[in-house]
């Protein structure tokens, strides 16, 4: 029996920046997304019965149509006219609704999979297009750079290497709750500030990781949803706080959050900085430590 496996990473946003709501209902934005190296794993294998069979290691995450797996791989055998059946298990490490991408890393994921166990029916422009059909964030996760995404982050623009991250630890913390992306993009209608950002943060932040040290680039990460999420959810203000003031070169909320992370120079530093957040706030928390340049740290 043919059988696949692969991993599915995660990211951060270092800059979210939205720049009002168009006319489809999504947002405009621009943003930089980095990946992450730390994964869930997912196997793919023939099935005889049901077109998509999925199981999940977690059984807090659906495993039926509302998915972004079974909906990703409906979507490709449509696409590619496959009538064969595929068995796909998902093991889930990523928290959920957590600002990471987790969801929509596992449906790129599979996209590419699937391309490969089918023997390539589909072109990179026809997966990206499914990709960006499937959500926002899916089409970044095509490709393992360091992107500029524009549009409603659909439009990616693979980024060389940032030398401010080169060595670069991070820290990533979820507290233990999800937030909802389709609350906190809603919450901004009373920010008006963060709803109508001003073009451009983007390019003066990779400037900045291009050509400053960590410390300096970091004073310039923004994500315009902070304002409703840290409002609703205080305790992410003080970590960032408390990050802040134990070495952190910068901090910021992924996404629409919950999860919250630190960047720092040295792996000693950051395994420092996981300690001392810990015995102010407790275990309680999932915690991971990464290289920013993607081989992978440590995790717990």
């Amino acid at each position: 029996m043919r059988c696949l496996e692969r991993n599915s990473n995660c990211k951060v946003n270092l800059l979210l920046n939205i720049l009002g709501k168009r006319s489809d209902g999504f947002h405009e934005l621009e943003t930089i997304m980095h990946p992450v190296a730390l994964f869930d794993t997912l196997q793919f294998e023939c099935a005889s019965g049901q077109r998509v069979e999925l199981s999940c290691s977690n059984p807090a995450l659906s495993a039926d149509s509302s998915n972004l797996v079974w909906r990703a791989a409906t979507t490709f055998l449509d696409a590619a006219a496959i009538q064969d059946g595929v068995r796909i298990h998902l093991e889930k490490r990523i928290p959920l609704a957590a600002g990471l991408g987790g969801g929509s890393a596992n449906a790129a994921v599979t996209l590419l999979a699937l391309n490969e166990f089918f023997g390539s029916p589909l072109g990179p422009k026809q997966l990206e297009s499914l990709a960006a059909g499937l959500g926002s964030d899916v089409p970044f996760f095509l490709q393992p750079f360091p992107a500029l995404a524009t549009g409603r982050g659909e439009q990616i623009a693979a980024l060389g290497p940032l030398p401010a991250l080169q060595g670069a630890f991070i820290l990533l913390i979820h507290p233990g709750f999800g937030v909802s992306t389709r609350w906190a993009y809603e919450a901004l209608a009373t920010f008006p500030d963060a709803l109508q950002g001003s073009k451009g943060r983007a390019q003066v932040l990779l400037s900045a990781l291009r050509h400053c040290r960590l410390e300096e680039a970091g004073k310039l990460f923004y994500n315009a949803l902070e304002a409703p999420v840290l409002r609703k959810f205080p305790v992410l203000q003080l970590y960032q706080e408390f990050l802040r003031e134990n070495g952190a070169a910068a901090t910021l909320m992924s996404g629409s959050g919950s999860t919250t992370f630190a960047l720092v120079e040295r792996q000693s530093a950051a395994q420092t900085l996981q300690e001392a957040f810990q015995a102010r706030f407790g275990t309680q928390a999932w915690t991971a430590i990464a290289r920013v340049d993607g081989r992978r740290s440590c995790d717990g």
